[in-house]
């Protein structure tokens, strides 16, 4: 099954949407739709992101987030991947990897020293895939809810 890998674009929002909350991400609701796509195309806009999807089938079924961004200890910038999901129906086919290996060029290309990816303790498959795609568990996270 073909798939191809693109930036996302501002039309790809209720899908991306859909996919941030099969991640766990809250459900927008009629007062956070508005606020969530103000920000989803903000996101789009800024020179330091190059978010992408995922098209099988006709449809988009795969969503990354990417940032850069600046560490004090660095002279060149990070890339970060704060979000990445494939919808369930089609995990398994590579897309993942596709959106990973796609991403990984973009920060080559923004002269990146390194990607950093976070992920959920319950995500084990895909901590499979980031480990079979050489990249190192190398910490933890911890959230602060305000």
């Amino acid at each position: 099954m073909e798939h191809r890998v693109r930036r996302a674009a501002a039309q790809d929002f209720g899908v991306v949407a859909a996919l941030l909350a099969e991640l766990g991400r809250p459900q927008l609701t009629a007062e956070t739709e508005g606020p969530a796509r103000d920000v989803y195309l903000r996101h789009l806009s800024r020179k330091d992101t190059a978010s992408l999807v995922a098209d099988c089938e006709g449809r988009v079924v795969g969503f990354m987030s990417l940032e850069f961004r600046d560490r004090l200890n660095r002279v060149r910038p990070q890339a970060w991947i704060p979000d990445l999901i494939v919808t369930a129906q089609y995990r398994g086919r590579g897309i993942a990897r596709a959106l990973l290996e796609a991403g990984f060029a973009i920060a080559r290309e923004q002269g990146c020293w390194g990607v950093t990816l976070e992920s959920g303790y319950h995500r084990q498959a895909a901590h499979r895939l980031y480990l079979r795609v050489a990249m190192a568990d190398a910490g933890k996270y911890f959230d602060y809810p305000l």
